[in-house]
């Protein structure tokens, strides 16, 4: 009975929000978005919108390819060859695909140059590196985190600490994996990740895009100043996440009697819109091209518009080793880590932040 009542329990989750203009000198709209690195779906919604201008639509075509590398060594990402090349002159990202952070080893290489390793109890004693244990492991410990800063090891290939990071990942633990890669940089040819990893089959991807026009769009009425809505005159941040949910989800928003998929409606007060415009970008989309978007949809409303605001939601990999920065993240029931702006026609903008139970306090 007791496991029953726990499989029936609703997981725990986070949800920040914050209010905040794009003009403020405060504002952590930018380094909110450059710290959350591993993103696998990118979407945005105009209300009033039956068409992307051709600015929007340049960007989205624009997302940049990523790569994929079939039993890729670990240690190739930690020669001085790589880090020289790709670590110290752009941003490189790379993350591990087809692991379960909760079941499997799981890799991620974060742009400032640090490589995480979350490891089981096995693989990190047979590996002889020093790391952590898991913050959500529970009273039995079966998970660790390594953390390498390949920047610091840079400055070191010929110290101890290289030799045993080497030697561990060569010969002692050798692993492979299948990584998601992708590099932001300037100034050096496209092909260069495809030249460097030639050998192990590295296969070039774009992200999918997908564009819709949506009619009569029940959409609930926001107020940039009610941050915590109010009753009968604007809806809160966690009814448009909902609501937001549902239009993804393609879900029907009237609560039909007949409909027995879904009992939801759009919450109230609400208005309806003629046409919506809803764009998604799936794939390995990096933090520099959401930044890009980010400030082409403020200058969205540079000339007046009917949409009194516009949305850009962008979700995480579930299975990443962190969420934001260095936060170690977890799966539990659902590994969601994900971030939404809500950007309105004067320049100020809500940010909702939302993580599951196995994750820190958004930052």
């Amino acid at each position: 009975m007791a496991t029953l009542r726990r499989l029936r329990q609703v997981p725990r989750h986070l949800l920040v929000c914050e209010k905040s203009n794009f003009g403020d000198d405060k504002s952590r709209h930018r380094h909110l978005v450059e710290t959350h690195y591993h993103n696998y779906r990118v979407s945005f919604l105009i209300p009033e919108c039956g068409i992307l201008s051709k600015e929007l639509k340049s960007l989205v075509m624009e997302t940049g390819a990523y790569y994929f590398v079939k039993n890729l060594p670990l240690h190739e990402l930690i020669t001085q060859e790589f880090i020289n090349t790709f670590v110290k002159k752009g941003s490189c990202y790379a993350l591990s695909y087809n692991t379960n952070i909760d079941e499997d080893n799981t890799v991620a290489l974060l742009p400032n140059g640090k490589l995480i390793l979350s490891l089981d109890k096995d693989t990190y004693e047979e590996t002889g590196l020093q790391g952590r244990p898991s913050r959500y492991s529970g009273r039995k410990i079966m998970k660790f985190i390594i953390s390498i800063d390949l920047m610091d090891l840079s400055f070191k290939l010929d110290s101890k600490k290289y030799e045993r990071i080497s030697w561990s990942f060569k010969e002692k633990k050798p692993l492979k994996f299948d990584f998601l890669l992708a590099w932001h940089h300037t100034g050096v040819g496209d092909s260069a990740m495809m030249s460097y990893f030639s050998s192990y089959g590295i296969q070039e991807h774009q992200p999918k895009v997908a564009v819709s026009t949506m009619t009569e769009l029940q959409c609930p009425v926001l107020q940039s100043s009610e941050l915590r809505g109010k009753p009968e005159a604007a809806c809160s941040p966690g009814e448009l996440l909902d609501w937001l949910g549902a239009v993804f989800s393609n879900a029907k928003l009237n609560n039909e009697p007949n409909n027995f998929i879904s009992t939801y409606c759009c919450p109230q007060p609400s208005t309806v819109v003629a046409k919506a415009c809803l764009c998604t970008i799936t794939g390995f989309i990096l933090p520099e091209k959401i930044c890009l978007l980010l400030e082409q949809l403020c200058r969205y409303f540079d000339e007046p518009k009917l949409a009194p605001w516009v949305t850009l939601s962008v979700q995480g990999f579930a299975d990443s080793p962190v969420s934001w920065r260095e936060n170690e993240h977890g799966f539990q029931k659902g590994g969601e880590h994900l971030y939404n702006f809500v950007i309105f026609n004067n320049q100020d903008y809500w940010l909702q932040m939302a993580v599951g139970a196995n994750d820190d306090c958004p930052p």
